[in-house]
């Protein structure tokens, strides 16, 4: 089972890069972030007519999640729970039969970027970095496979940017959203691509200023996190780095992972 993670940063925009990214990868299972519209916006009929099933939690011209299979999506839950007075399209969950009497349930994380530091949008970020820890805590109690994929906004470690330096005072590299990263982690769960390539200069996001793309000064942002259900199974993860170089794409690669279910 193929399942990838992508911030399309408009689904409307990048329609037809979505539509050759899923025949070209063939992925059981896609967790799109930043889809930028309404659920009834959403191009479900184009999508569907490639044969995937649609869950989307969608938000007027910001946010927005979405989950694509080829098989049936069941028991959606659409928002993070832990706080019904939070409004924003972020986070979406289904569970999906893998035709063996199995399951893997998995979610589309778009969490939130957090800058300008020292704002009620860092405070917002980090307690809904708080939130993700504690239903992922109790996710994991279930003891089942489990893919807790999308757009962090995390950069993890040094090594995860071309220019750590550039990012000291940046929301995705502080030491309070990065300590948080490594609390979920220690949760029990695996980040894939660590899993199986430890090596610097992967990245899944250049900015489209200043010719990051041309100089490869990426960052890595984009991460699937495994239960120990999920992680036992995992084969492989790729980064799909060469949809950056198609015409006026996203500023996000997908990610994908393989898992023998």
């Amino acid at each position: 089972m193929r399942i990838a993670t992508w911030n399309v940063n408009s689904v409307k925009q990048r329609l037809a890069h979505l539509l050759t990214f899923l025949d070209e990868a063939n992925p059981d299972i896609v967790c799109l972030q930043e889809l930028k519209c309404v659920d009834e916006a959403f191009p479900a009929m184009e999508i569907e007519a490639k044969g995937y099933n649609v869950a989307v939690h969608g938000q007027k011209s910001f946010n927005g999640v979405a989950i694509l299979s080829k098989r049936p999506l069941e028991d959606v839950t659409r928002g993070l729970p832990g706080d019904e007075s939070d409004q924003q399209a972020r986070y979406l969950e289904a569970v999906v039969s893998t035709g063996n009497g199995g399951a893997v349930r998995v979610a589309s994380i778009y969490l939130p970027n957090g800058n300008p530091i020292g704002t009620e949008k860092y405070t917002y970020k980090l307690a809904w970095m708080d939130r993700l820890a504690r239903h992922a805590r109790a996710r994991l109690a279930l003891e089942e496979p489990l893919v807790l994929a999308g757009d962090y906004n995390v950069i993890p470690e040094p090594r995860d940017a071309a220019k750590p330096e550039a990012w000291v005072n940046d929301a995705l590299f502080l030491p309070e959203t990065r300590a948080r990263f490594r609390s979920l982690l220690a949760l029990g769960l695996t980040e894939a691509l660590r899993a199986c390539d430890d090596r610097g200069g992967l990245y899944t996001f250049w900015d489209y200023q200043a010719g990051a793309w041309q100089k490869n000064n990426g960052i890595r942002i984009d991460h699937l996190l495994l239960s120990p259900q999920a992680a036992d199974r995992l084969g492989g993860t790729t980064i799909h780095r060469h949809l950056r170089g198609w015409d006026q794409p996203s500023d996000h690669v997908p990610v994908s992972v393989e898992l023998a279910m």
